[in-house]
């Protein structure tokens, strides 16, 4: 296996811009959240592309295989904070759809990006 630049990697650049997005809607949040749902939310987003980076480093498909997918079970994860999030009004309804729509979109990438490892 020839070894991956993670900054070429389209997943790696969508999930950056989720890092982005991340960091602008918790703005919105309540102080009460700053410890916990806000950090939360920031762990998961920076670990999805931060896992994809690390993945790239490893030698052989299988255990890049493992780094994308816990990039893959953080963007799930993320997901269900989101919801968290609109169900507590943290966010409009017209954030969270487009979000929730971001997320899915990456998850589907992230997957076929996988589909190809094996």
């Amino acid at each position: 296996m020839g070894r991956h630049n993670f900054k070429k990697l389209k997943i790696w650049q969508e999930a950056m811009d989720l890092v982005k997005e991340t960091y602008k809607i918790i703005g919105g949040f309540p102080d009460v959240e700053r410890f916990n749902l806000s950090s939360q939310l920031i762990r998961c987003a920076v670990s999805i592309p931060s896992n994809i980076a690390e993945g790239t480093s490893k030698s052989t498909n299988k255990h890049f295989n493992k780094y994308i997918e816990n990039s893959l079970g953080s963007s799930f994860e993320w997901e269900t904070q989101l919801i968290v999030a609109s169900d507590q009004n943290y966010i409009s309804k017209e954030k969270f759809e487009l979000l929730e729509s971001k997320i899915q979109q990456l998850q589907k990438m992230i997957s076929r990006f996988q589909d190809g490892l094996k």
